[in-house]
Parts: C-alpha cells; sequence; structure tokens
C-alpha cells in the first residue's frame, strides 16, 4: 500500500530508505525468513481453529455451550493470529489514512466484541446464538493467507540473489610476489592482486588477464553458450567458467563493486520495487471504510435521537444493534474471498496447462500486458547447440568423421564436444578410446585414435559454426551445429501480434545472429550484444514509455530483466536462479504457454473484478437496509432477526463469489481450447518433422 513518507516506520538500506505501514511489515523487510516462520504458525492457529467454527456454525442446530464453544475457538483467531491488522489499523489512524488493515480490523473487532456480549451478557432482545464468531475468524483467516502468500514471494526473490553469490568460489589461488601460489578465502581479496584460475573453476572476480589463454563461458552473464576466447590484456567477469586453460588474472574488481554483487543487489532492488495487487484493495478501502463508519454512526444517531425523543424504551439498544448491523454487514467478507478463491482456481488451472504461478499477484499485471520481451538462447531457442549437418569428404563417411570427432570431445565439456558427445550416442556411434588428447583454447582438440593423428577444429560462421575433422592431416568432413529455434517460435510471435501485443527480442549474441534467428520467428525488435544490466535497462525504458512488459528468459543473466519486469516468466529448464526471480515457471518449456499465461491473467482478473463488484453491490443494497430503510415498512421489531439475516446475507454472498469463480475453469478451458489448439497442433507436428 502507499504509505506517506512522514511516517515513523522507516528503514534504511543500501543508500535507500523504505516506509512501511505497520511494524509486521517493517520486520518482515528486515528479517523475512523470521516472520516467515511467525507467520506460517499464525496461519496455522487461524485455519485449525476458523474450520471447526464454520462448521459448528452451520452443520450444527443451537444448543446451550455452542456460543461458548465457538467463543473459545475463535478469540485465538481475533487476538493471535489477526494481531496483525491491529497495528496496521493503529498505523493507519495515525498516519490519517485508510487501508486494508482498518477495514478487517473494524469489521473483525466488532462482529467479535457483539458476539461476545450476546455469548456472555445474553441480552433478551436478542435472539440466542445471534453471534458472528465465523465472520471474524474466517475474514482473518482469508486475507492473512494473502498476506502470507507474498510474503514469501519476497522471501523467495531474496533466495534467489543469494544464489547468485554461490558461483564465486570461497576460496582463490593468489599469486605471491615470488611466484609462489597460495589459497586464501575469496573475501580477502582486494583490487590489485593477481590470481590463479585453473581450467573447471570459475572466476572470482573482475579483471584483465595478464597471462595465460583459455576459453571462458560467459552464459551467465551474456546468456550465450558459445565460449570466448580469452587471452593476454582481455577483460573477465566474476561468476564466469573458465574451461580448458590456465590464466593469471589481475584483480580490478571485488566485493561491492562485482559484476555479480551488482546484479545481486539489482535483483533486490527490482523486486521491492514491484507494484502489488493488494494497492488495488487499498484503494478501494481509502473511500469504503469512511462511507461503512459514516453510515454506522449516522444511523444509529438518527435511530438514538428518535427513539429517546419518543420516549421509547429501544433508545438504549436499537442504536447498538443499528451499528453493528451497519458494520458487520459490511464486513469484507466477500472481498476477502473475491481474490484468493479466484487465485487458487486459477492457479490449480494453470499448473495444468504447464505453468507455475509464483507469485499470483502478478495476474495483475500480465491481464495488462502490452509487450513480451523474449530472450533468445535458451528461450527462443534451444539450450545448447546441436549439429545440423554432418559432410564427410571423399573417402569417409558420416560414422567415420563423428567417430573420430567422438573419440576427442569425450574428453572435453566445452558445448560443441558435448553436441558432438550426443550426436554419437543418439545415432548408436562406438566411440574408440583415445590417446595424446590435447585441448586448445579457442582452436580445438587433438590426440591419437587407432594409430591415427586427429584434429578437431572450429571455425565461427555466420549462423552457426563448422567444425573441421582431419585425419593425418587430411580433412575428413566437417561437422555444421547450430542453435535450433524451438518448433513453436514463430506461433507463438504471430499468436502474440495478433493479439496486439508488441515483441521484442533480446540477446548477449552478435547483431548478425540475433537478425538472423529474429527474422526467422518475425520479430523486427531486436536487442542485440546486451549484458544483464542493459537488459533490465531495456525492459526499464520500456515501462517507462507506456508498456506492461513481460520478460520471458531462463539464465542467470536474465534475473534482473526477470525482477524489473512487469512480469517475469522463467523457462523450467533455466538456471535455478531465473526460476527464483520468475513470478511465473514454464515446467514444459512449451512456449505457446505464454500466450495462455496471458490468456489467464486476463480472464483471472476480470473474475476478481466481477466478484469485487458484487461484494461492493451486495453493500450497496445491505447498507441502507442494516441501517433501517425497511422500518417503516416492517418495525422496529425487524431488528429482532436482522443479525440472523445478515448472517445469511453474508453467506449467500461469498457462495455466490464461490460459484462464480468456478465458473472460471470452464470458461478458461474454452478459451484456451478455440485459441491455441490449432497452434499446438502445428507446433507438434513441426517440431516431429524436425526430430526425423
Amino acid at each position: 500500500m502507499f504509505v506517506p513518507d512522514t511516517t515513523d516506520l522507516v528503514y534504511e538500506k543500501d543508500g535507500e530508505k523504505y516506509y512501511f505501514c505497520s511494524t509486521t511489515c517493517l520486520e518482515t523487510f528486515k528479517s523475512p525468513e523470521i516472520e516467515i516462520s511467525k507467520l506460517r504458525f499464525k496461519l496455522l492457529v487461524a485455519w485449525s481453529l476458523s474450520i471447526p467454527v464454520l462448521l459448528i456454525t452451520y452443520l450444527t442446530g443451537y444448543f446451550a455451550l455452542k456460543d461458548y464453544l465457538l467463543f473459545a475457538l475463535a478469540t485465538p483467531v481475533q487476538v493471535y493470529s489477526g494481531r496483525g491488522f491491529y497495528y496496521g489499523a493503529w498505523n493507519s489512524i495515525k498516519q490519517r489514512t485508510s487501508n486494508m488493515d482498518l477495514l478487517v480490523a473494524l469489521g473483525t473487532t466488532t462482529a467479535y466484541l457483539f458476539s461476545l456480549i450476546v455469548t456472555f451478557a445474553g441480552p433478551s432482545f436478542i435472539p440466542a446464538g445471534s453471534v458472528y464468531f465465523d465472520a471474524s475468524s474466517f475474514i482473518i483467516t482469508l486475507i492473512l493467507t494473502g498476506s502470507y502468500v507474498e510474503t514469501l514471494t519476497k522471501s523467495r526473490a531474496n533466495s534467489a540473489a543469494a544464489k547468485l553469490l554461490s558461483v564465486i568460489p570461497s576460496t582463490v589461488h593468489v599469486l605471491n610476489g615470488d611466484g609462489t601460489v597460495s589459497d586464501r578465502e575469496t573475501d580477502t581479496l582486494r583490487k590489485g592482486e593477481s590470481v590463479v584460475v585453473k581450467p573447471g573453476e570459475n572466476i572470482p572476480a573482475d579483471g584483465s588477464v595478464s597471462s595465460g589463454r583459455s576459453e571462458v563461458d560467459e552464459s551467465m552473464i551474456t546468456g550465450e553458450q558459445m565460449p570466448v576466447i580469452k587471452k593476454t590484456g582481455d577483460n573477465v567477469t566474476s561468476g564466469t567458467l573458465n574451461l580448458n586453460g590456465a590464466l593469471t588474472v589481475l584483480v580490478e574488481k571485488t566485493g561491492s563493486d562485482s559484476t555479480v554483487r551488482k546484479i545481486y543487489s539489482l535483483i533486490q532492488m527490482a523486486a521491492s520495487g514491484r507494484t502489488k495487487v493488494q494497492k488495488a484493495a487499498d484503494t478501494f478501502a481509502l473511500w469504503f471504510v469512511p462511507v461503512v463508519l459514516s453510515a454506522a454512526i449516522a444511523s444509529s444517531l438518527f435511530w438514538f435521537i428518535y427513539l429517546a425523543y419518543s420516549g421509547s424504551s429501544l433508545s438504549a439498544f436499537v442504536p447498538v444493534l443499528v451499528f453493528v448491523s451497519v458494520v458487520v454487514i459490511a464486513c469484507p467478507c466477500a472481498i476477502g474471498l473475491a481474490g484468493p478463491i479466484t487465485l487458487l482456481i486459477s492457479s490449480n488451472i494453470s499448473f495444468s496447462n504447464g505453468m507455475v504461478i509464483k507469485n499470483p499477484n502478478a495476474l495483475d499485471r500480465l491481464s495488462k500486458v502490452t509487450r513480451v520481451i523474449l530472450d533468445k538462447t535458451g528461450t527462443l531457442t534451444e539450450r545448447n547447440p546441436s549439429i545440423e549437418d554432418v559432410k564427410p569428404s571423399s573417402g569417409f563417411t558420416v560414422e567415420d568423421v563423428m567417430t573420430y570427432a567422438s573419440a576427442l570431445e569425450a574428453f572435453s565439456n566445452h558445448p560443441i564436444g558435448n553436441a558432438i558427445k550426443t550426436y554419437a550416442a543418439g545415432h548408436g556411434i562406438e566411440v574408440p578410446d583415445a590417446g595424446d588428447v590435447i585441448e586448445t583454447a579457442g582452436v580445438g582438440i587433438t590426440g591419437t585414435v587407432s594409430g591415427k593423428n586427429i584434429e578437431v577444429t572450429r571455425a565461427e560462421e555466420k549462423g552457426g559454426s563448422n567444425v573441421m575433422v582431419k585425419v593425418d592431416g587430411s580433412v575428413a568432413g566437417t561437422i555444421r551445429l547450430t542453435y535450433v529455434l524451438r518448433p513453436d517460435a514463430r506461433e507463438l510471435v504471430a499468436s502474440l501480434e495478433n493479439a496486439g501485443i508488441k515483441v521484442s527480442m533480446i540477446t548477449g549474441d552478435r547483431k548478425e545472429e540475433a537478425e538472423r534467428q529474429a527474422g526467422i520467428v518475425g520479430i523486427t525488435d531486436v536487442h542485440s550484444d546486451t549484458h544483464p544490466e542493459d537488459k533490465a535497462k531495456i525492459v526499464s525504458e520500456y515501462q517507462q514509455s507506456g508498456d506492461y512488459v513481460l520478460y520471458v528468459g531462463d539464465g542467470i543473466n536474465d534475473s534482473i530483466a526477470l525482477e524489473t519486469a512487469d512480469v517475469g516468466m522463467a523457462m523450467g529448464g533455466g538456471s535455478d536462479i531465473a526460476m527464483e526471480s520468475g513470478d511465473i515457471i514454464l515446467l514444459n518449456d512449451d512456449l505457446l504457454n505464454i500466450r495462455s499465461g496471458l490468456i489467464i491473467g486476463k480472464m483471472t482478473i476480470r473474475k476478481i473484478k466481477q466478484n469485487i463488484g458484487w461484494a461492493i453491490g451486495y453493500n450497496s443494497i445491505l447498507i441502507p437496509v442494516a441501517a433501517g430503510i425497511l422500518v417503516p415498512f416492517a418495525g422496529l421489531g425487524i431488528y429482532s432477526f436482522l443479525p440472523i439475516l445478515s448472517a445469511l446475507a453474508m453467506g449467500f454472498s461469498s457462495t455466490s463469489v464461490v460459484l462464480n469463480s468456478l465458473l472460471l475453469r470452464g470458461s478458461i478451458a474454452k478459451k484456451l481450447g478455440s485459441h491455441m489448439t490449432l497452434d499446438r497442433n502445428v507446433a507438434l507436428s513441426v517440431k516431429r518433422v524436425s526430430e526425423h
């Protein structure tokens, strides 16, 4: 919710000031793990007691100790589980504003205190059993559940950022002045020192190569799996993987100045800056709470003055019943149900379609998306290169070429080597033993196989890579590799554009290759040669120009952009950090589920709005009834049974909201079926053809 900067609940972190509506929110921000644990226990108490309250209230008739039993069950929910709402309400009052906490505290407290009086005082003018313990406890439980989901989402964002730091080795090999090497903790590393990075190790800090030559996997930063040759004078980045040669690196940036640390900070900043769906409910509460209070007070005063002037003995009781009736009948039970029930159904539908909604609040933003930004490598294309073609020279067969190549590549962890090994395994090629294997960074790999000298060398070309295989100096053949576009990529782009949504592609790959593959799928807006912070900046620029942005990516390099975007969607086969950062995870990497997600988001929010509209309409009609508009027709005796009617009305309102939400499943299934079935069939057909 919006909190003015005049509040005394303020916390400063990394030079930024954050303002909070309650001490609970402040403590959650400072220590999310501790607060999540507390909130989880509050939720356990609330659900375990609220369900029995509902069952006893509606499934049993009145008996002597019923109200006392309901009191015993509802009190821990009201006093313990619901105390956070009182903190929020108190701070709202101090700031002279209104929020959902004030609305919840007001409604549940009124219902609870009224029920308390009925239970223990038993006034004769109120029928036995006219208690509202079910309303007070269930409202707290529902809205507390929503708070838990939001808090858990924030914690996961912090967890994603923390995982990023794990790519930095805990120990480094420091080159001393006398030429010796000693191991130290990475945290002790300082600018100006030199470190030795062995093959297979991650580079611990940003710097430049002072000696050595190797290929470095920079996919964490650029998203591109093809390694980059690093030699003397070249810059290297913390967290990237040194593949096949030893490097001596002069350290230039450590700690908070390093690339990994900056990405970590950006993830946290982007996560904490999100707009939540709850803001809409708080905006609604800004006018709803004063209206309810005004109506309750005004109607109570009216009946007090009127009855006192008439000399009625009911002047001391009816005004109280009027106030209670108005506030209780305005309790946000239907409003509390409108979101959680619909989101629960929507999440189940999404899961059945191959999507996990990690952050239900993202559905609101998903329904407003005007632009989809797609990462290239691993999202529009498969994550690793694959062999497109093998062309043997005269006197050699395809099997000969792949046998020699796979024998050497068995010793390599290079992506090209992995593609060759995968091809050999998939085609039943027997891999012989190889000896004297030497891998030279950026050049290739050599060795002996069956007494012959074998060389596998690589030359990059536009659109892919050609690998040349030589036997005793003669060219045996060439192997062409490429990043294969996913079969449903073009269908996705066409589907989005037909729906009026703009599509962009973003990649760390070079311009020529990026534009070539974008042209195949029909994307004209292309950003190439980008780094993680560049991707986030591009997302922000689109947002500033008025777009609601959905970003789809799969790697660590996408994590900042996933958090910065209005909605982040992570490919299920991507990195753990990408999946932690995203709001939605595509379990089966089906690109067409991106369009499905947009449909689900739009229809879910439409249903929530319908439910809220029903709840507002319900209050608009029944608040005047509770205030006494029917007294001229039914007399003051109406207040002898109005509390019971209020309970029935609230039950009917909540039931209507639930039934309306249940219709969502059929509506979404129908929409997805008519919109996506053809596309899926086409995509699967293309995939089957490509596999053959």
